[in-house]
Formats: C-alpha cells, sequence, structure tokens
C-alpha cells in the first residue's frame, strides 16, 4: 500500500519538471525580460562580428575604417547635385582628383590635398565647364591634363604649389593662378595666344619677372606682387602698350603702383 502511495506521488511531480524547464526557457523571448538587456546582448554579437574577421577572410584586407578617401565613391565622399560635383574639404581628406560622372559641368574641389594633376584625371569628364582646385597643395600637371576640356569656361589653380603652367583650354574666358609659385620659365611667352575669349586672368602673387603675350580679349588683368621691379621699363611700356591699344576697360595694378 504504501508502495502505491509512492508512485502515486511521483506521478505527480513528473509534469512539473517541464513546466518549470518551460518558464526558464521563456526568458529567452523577446518581451519576456526587460528589451534594454534584450538589445544590449545583441549589439555586444553584431559588435563582435565587426572586430574579429571570419576564417576566410583574407587577414590583409581593408576593412571599412582602413580605407582612404581616394578609395570611396566620388558621390559618397562629395555631394552630386545634377553635373555638379562638390568636394570642399573633405573629410577624409582627398589627395587627388576624385573620379568624376561622365556628364559632370562643374567641379568644386576646394582647400584640400591634390597634389598632382594628370592627363587621365579628366579624360572621361569632356562636359566640364568649370573646373575650381583652389587652396589644393598641386605642384605639378601633367602637359595635355586639359587637352580634352574644349567646352572649359573656367578654371581656378589659386592658391597652389605651381611653378609652371600646362596648356590651356582654347575656350577660357577666366582663367585664375593668383598665389602660386609660378617663374617665366615656367609659364611660355604664348601661352595665351589662342585663348581669344579669355576675358579674366589672375595672375598676382607668382614669382614671374616678366609679362606673357596678353590677348586683347582680356578685360581684367591681375599681376600685383610679382618680381617686375628687376624690369621697370618692361612695365612702363607694357602700361603704355594697353593704352595704345585703347583697352581702358582693363584693371590692371602693377607691381610698383
Amino acid at each position: 500500500m504504501k508502495m502505491l502511495f509512492f508512485a502515486f506521488m511521483l506521478l505527480l511531480c513528473l509534469p512539473a519538471a517541464p513546466a518549470r524547464k518551460l518558464r526558464r526557457d521563456s526568458q529567452l523571448i523577446r518581451g519576456s525580460v526587460p528589451h534594454r538587456r534584450l538589445t544590449g546582448h545583441i549589439s555586444y554579437n553584431f559588435k563582435s562580428r565587426r572586430r574579429t574577421p571570419r576564417s576566410d577572410d583574407d587577414p590583409g584586407a581593408m576593412t571599412p575604417t582602413d580605407s582612404n578617401a581616394d578609395d570611396l565613391p566620388t558621390c559618397l565622399l562629395c555631394v552630386c547635385l545634377i553635373g555638379s560635383v562638390y568636394c570642399e574639404e573633405v573629410s577624409p581628406v582627398i589627395t587627388s582628383v576624385p573620379a568624376l560622372p561622365k556628364e559632370s559641368t562643374y567641379l568644386y574641389a576646394r582647400f584640400n590635398k591634390i597634389k598632382k594633376i594628370n592627363k587621365k584625371d579628366f579624360a572621361d569628364t569632356v562636359t566640364l565647364k568649370r573646373i575650381d582646385l583652389t587652396g589644393n597643395l598641386i605642384s605639378e600637371i601633367e602637359e595635355e591634363a586639359f587637352s580634352k576640356l574644349s567646352m572649359l569656361e573656367e578654371l581656378s589653380l589659386a592658391e597652389n604649389r605651381l611653378v609652371k603652367l600646362p596648356t590651356l583650354p582654347t575656350k577660357l574666358s577666366t582663367f585664375n593662378a593668383n598665389q602660386n609659385l609660378l617663374k617665366t620659365k615656367g609659364v611660355k611667352a604664348n601661352i595665351f595666344k589662342k585663348l581669344t575669349m579669355l576675358a579674366n586672368l589672375f595672375l598676382a602673387d607668382n614669382l614671374l619677372d616678366a609679362v606673357p603675350n596678353i590677348p586683347e580679349s582680356v578685360r581684367i588683368l591681375h599681376l600685383q606682387v610679382c618680381n617686375f621691379d628687376q624690369n621697370c621699363i618692361l612695365h612702363t611700356n607694357y602700361i603704355r602698350f594697353l593704352f595704345q591699344m585703347k583697352l581702358r576697360k582693363y584693371h590692371y595694378i602693377p607691381a610698383f603702383a
């Protein structure tokens, strides 16, 4: 009789264990514990996956945090708006001309750390009308870097480190090379001869000691703070030439004024 009683009590206790296990397992279900704890657990796992590469990953592969600006798509790094690309003071900094959408018409890449302009940089963007590279570290431009830009009207290379100028597009109306290190031997005497539409020319704050031939189309000319004091006779003759040509619309500021 006692054996039957203990067997009956044992049967009553058996379902209780799975029930308690089910209640314990329910703690893993979303909502059964405060959402803060569950979210923290997931975030921790996400972070650990970012830090720890999979076994099949290339150990030498570059992670997103290791990449630099030159490896990123241009329109992710810059702002692209209907033909215009704005890359001003980009962070992380860019050290070369970014790859542009083929139908770009305006490029603003001021105040970065671009060091050189290569021939290939603008080879596929022949629709460009304006390029502004003011305030970079450009010290070299390949001779034919702008050769395919037949539609280019405005070009600014101001505040760089140029010592010479390449061949320029013939349709330029505005060219700004203020505040560079340009020397007379780096600027061909007839560099502007074919630029028959050139109206605004800025060559101030350079190391020039002679004036290149200026097209008659030019109306605004800045040459101040150059080394013309070595040959003041040249200055006087040049200013007299301007008056003889009756180009009274010049805004000419000579170094010795």
